[in-house]
């Protein structure tokens, strides 16, 4: 065993999923199902219900009018499909004019940040601005602590983001005045939704084995969802909206054991030139498994030292270092788009499905529960077909639907299908594209391309309600640049290399050779004219090149 592949070899003895590795995992997808509780938890504390105009002499602080009176229906213009107005009135001289004041439909919710401080009608825009600083608090979140995560090591970022989320999740429900409360909510955003889950995902994919990337990855889709579930059943549940927050806020709990219990990455220790922790590390899993063996602690540190001290004087990697070299400057950018292009298709297949009548929390749960049968075919066919044909393949028939759907009649059977048949297929290449991700990148920027590609995500899922204003000047334009989008990046990941099976580079020159001159079509027709990833003779010795040595060879 020689220096260059001595971590593989000692990662390899730990097996692919052990009980070790299942007790990490375990901890690691807790935060996903927070992520999701907290990304959606807006839709119940600041939900909008029905609403009408206040009719004074008719609706008193003691009790309402039926929405169906003949008082109210003489006072309230209707809308042309007959529904009463939400913000118009007749006055006096039967003129319509806006109201100052309103009733809220108290079926489902009588507390919620929109009743309290109305934002409705002419004030609509300031819930629709807390749901975006939200998101751009995600935006954040994945740039700035996804990079942190590869400096000071992922356990401590997410450590932190576990306990700032449970602080900040519980305080913002006490905040009572709208622009405080979106400061608070943009921090809540960083560490509750992104913070905790992008580490978490990559602790996973750097412990296991590469049989068991896919069904775990995609489990992190699933405990999402499962999250998202949540939001519904509490809110079923809670009507008062500042307990609701407190109850959402209090899932962060499940992190904070995580501080002792939780292990570091013996990837990105031994990468930051640590290795008698990662041998440590490595050592405690192989006795968790039951594995009698016990390593040669101090040739393994060794050898982890002398690969170190080639870079020791070298600048942590960053986000910057993924444009620097050609290949792998030109998979960054694909891979960013294609996150982009799944989120952007995602919210719009949701979007084009209209108003949906019915109770509020039932629908939130079934739109969650609506993508596990997806996730079930990922699992399935992931390691069969491989990440890049099935990840191409699912956008460009999500991206056909998108468009499809915008040529037929909203509200008929046939277009229900089309749309959920759309969202089906998108959120399994949304799946994928986090799996491939984090494959595809070496350790030493691995979380920093994570949380590159979740920062365009978050992008296009800020963008997609602006796009949707496009049909003020033709109803097919939002659904038909979604559909264009995706079948634009669906084409443009065939050009990417197949991550199924292979050793995950280390170095950024691994991840600068790896796949270089392969793509789907000279798979298809042969071997690629210039090689330099990992093929099954190159496992065997693979090397892990410092990055001193790029000056060398040229």
């Amino acid at each position: 065993m020689d220096k260059e592949h001595a971590l593989e070899e000692m990662m390899g003895k730990l097996g692919d999923f052990g009980r070790y590795q299942g007790f990490q995992f375990f901890l690691h997808i807790l935060a996903a199902l927070t992520a999701g509780l907290h990304m959606l938890s807006l839709v119940t504390v600041a939900a909008v219900p029905e609403h009408r105009c206040w009719i004074d002499g008719v609706d008193t602080n003691e009790t309402v009018a039926a929405w169906n009176s003949s008082e109210i229906i003489a006072a309230i213009p209707r809308t042309p499909a007959g529904n009463l107005e939400n913000c118009l009135m007749y006055n006096d001289f039967n003129e319509t004019v806006i109201c100052e004041k309103w009733v809220f439909d108290s079926r489902y919710r009588t507390s919620s940040r929109a009743i309290e401080w109305n934002l409705v009608c002419d004030q609509r825009w300031r819930g629709a601005l807390a749901q975006t600083v939200y998101m751009l608090g995600v935006f954040t979140g994945a740039v700035f602590l996804g990079g942190l995560a590869d400096k000071v090591g992922r356990k401590t970022v997410f450590c932190w983001s576990g306990v700032l989320q449970l602080i900040l999740g519980v305080l913002v429900s006490f905040i009572p005045e709208y622009w405080s409360f979106l400061v608070v909510s943009f921090f809540y955003a960083i560490f509750g939704s992104a913070g905790a889950y992008i580490p978490a995902f990559v602790l996973t994919m750097e412990i296991v084995g590469p049989s068991k990337r896919t069904p775990c990855g995609v489990a992190f889709q699933c405990a999402f969802a499962f999250g998202i579930m949540l939001v519904a059943g509490w809110g079923a549940i809670i009507d008062n909206r500042q307990i609701l927050q407190v109850v959402y806020g209090l899932h962060s709990l499940l992190l904070i054991p995580h501080i002792w219990i939780m292990d570091e990455s013996p990837r990105w220790l031994w990468a930051q030139g640590r290795p008698k922790e990662a041998v440590d590390i490595v050592q405690k899993g192989l006795k968790c498994n039951g594995s009698d063996e016990v390593l040669d602690r101090a040739e393994l540190v060794s050898k982890g030292k002398i690969e170190s001290s080639k870079v020791t004087n070298e600048p942590s990697a960053g986000i910057s270092d993924l444009f620097k070299t050609p290949n792998l400057r030109n998979k960054t950018l694909n891979i960013c788009f294609c996150w982009f292009a799944n989120s952007l298709v995602y919210y719009g297949l949701t979007l084009s499905t209209g108003k949906l009548e019915g109770n509020p929390y039932l629908i939130t749960a079934v739109f969650g529960l609506v993508e596990l049968p997806s996730y079930a075919a990922v699992i399935y066919f992931l390691d069969i077909w491989g990440r890049r044909a099935l990840m191409c393949s699912m956008m460009i028939v999500g991206g056909s639907a998108c468009i499809i759907a915008a040529f037929i009649p909203t509200g008929t059977i046939i277009s229900t299908v089309v749309v959920i048949a759309g969202k089906l297929f998108i959120a399994g290449s949304f799946a994928i594209v986090y799996n491939y991700s984090a494959e595809l990148f070496p350790t030493v920027v691995r979380n920093s391309a994570m949380g590159l590609g979740s920062m365009c995500a978050r992008l296009s899922g800020a963008l997609t309600p602006l796009i949707t204003l496009l049909d003020s000047f033709n109803p097919k334009i939002p659904a038909a640049t979604f559909g264009l989008v995706a079948l634009v990046s669906g084409f443009l990941c065939c050009f990417l290399p197949e991550t199924m099976n292979q050793t995950m580079p280390q170095s950024l020159l691994d991840g600068e050779n790896f796949g270089k001159g392969e793509n789907c079509f000279n798979s298809c027709t042969g071997k690629p004219e210039n090689v330099d990833a990992y093929t099954a003779n190159d496992k065997a010795a693979e090397v892990m090149v410092p990055l001193d040595d790029v000056d060398k060879k040229a």
